[in-house]
């Protein structure tokens, strides 16, 4: 299968370039570069995945719950996940065609927004659920529970619970750690908190974390991987627990985690401090 975000400058035009080359290693069993295809029928080896990591979010909620090993092509700009170039995956597919590749599982998560005692709205996730303020932009005072037990309640602009490979997401902007994309945790972090002792928490991927907003504000809401999935009300539970399925990122050799993490986010290693 092959994806992208054709929307975006240059991926359709780039994909369509590279198309005779995938052909020839490969037999494409589905075109979409709009994100709009029905998955439950097609049957596919690999995915190749064109455009950034939100293109690659995008092939995610698609897949849904059958995941395909990706091939995930950086044309975006910071390309985390998206790490190979188009150069690098015309040298990389026919040892990828031929079996020669390692597949690295990354959690997934489950969010469901329960109002009532019933569930309103559901989503399947990739980097984070996101319980933020919105208008009038005033601070929320957020409880979180895991495992049904009250840990403490954030006052704060919203709080964000963040799979290890959302961890380098919204999550590390608002200050919380940078976990291993291959760990099975959830790091917790309070965007803006109001108070100097909350601090980010990583816990294990097994337990069943709740949000719980007792006075929202009127536009307050809940985001599944930048996208709102629902309007909060007093008393909603946002609950949020692993997944069954895991994302598949097919890794080639010479990709490696902390190279990644070095030309990525330019950890350079040296203080460039010039001359005095």
């Amino acid at each position: 299968m092959v994806f992208g975000s054709g929307d975006r400058p240059g991926v359709r035009e780039a994909a369509e370039q590279l198309r005779p080359a995938i052909e020839k290693c490969c037999q494409v069993v589905l075109w979409d570069l709009t994100y709009t295809e029905d998955l439950s029928a097609v049957e596919a080896d690999l995915a190749i995945v064109f455009g950034g990591d939100g293109s690659i979010l995008r092939a995610a909620r698609q897949m849904g719950y059958r995941q395909t090993p990706v091939v995930a092509v950086n044309l975006g700009r910071l390309g985390f996940l998206a790490d190979l170039s188009a150069e690098q995956l015309l040298d990389a597919l026919p040892d990828i065609c031929a079996g020669k590749f390692r597949v690295v599982e990354h959690l997934m998560f489950e969010c469901r927004v329960e109002r009532a005692g019933t569930v309103v709205s559901r989503d399947l996730g990739l980097n984070e659920v996101a319980v933020l303020a919105g208008q009038p932009f005033t601070v929320l005072d957020v409880h979180l529970y895991v495992d049904g037990e009250l840990v403490t309640t954030y006052s704060c602009d919203g709080l964000i619970v963040s799979t290890p490979v959302g961890s380098t997401a919204h999550s590390l902007s608002a200050g919380g750690p940078i976990l291993r994309k291959d760990l099975q945790a959830f790091v917790i972090s309070p965007i803006s908190a109001h108070t100097l002792t909350n601090r980010p928490v990583v816990d294990a991927a097994d337990r069943v974390y709740e949000l719980v907003v007792p006075s929202p504000n009127e536009g307050s809401a809940v985001v599944v991987d930048g996208r709102v999935l629902s309007g909060l009300l007093p008393g909603d539970r946002v609950r949020v627990n692993k997944a069954e399925p895991r994302f598949k990122l097919i890794e080639v050799p010479g990709q490696g985690y902390y190279r990644t993490l070095r030309e990525k986010l330019g950890w350079g290693g040296q203080l460039n401090l010039g001359q005095q």
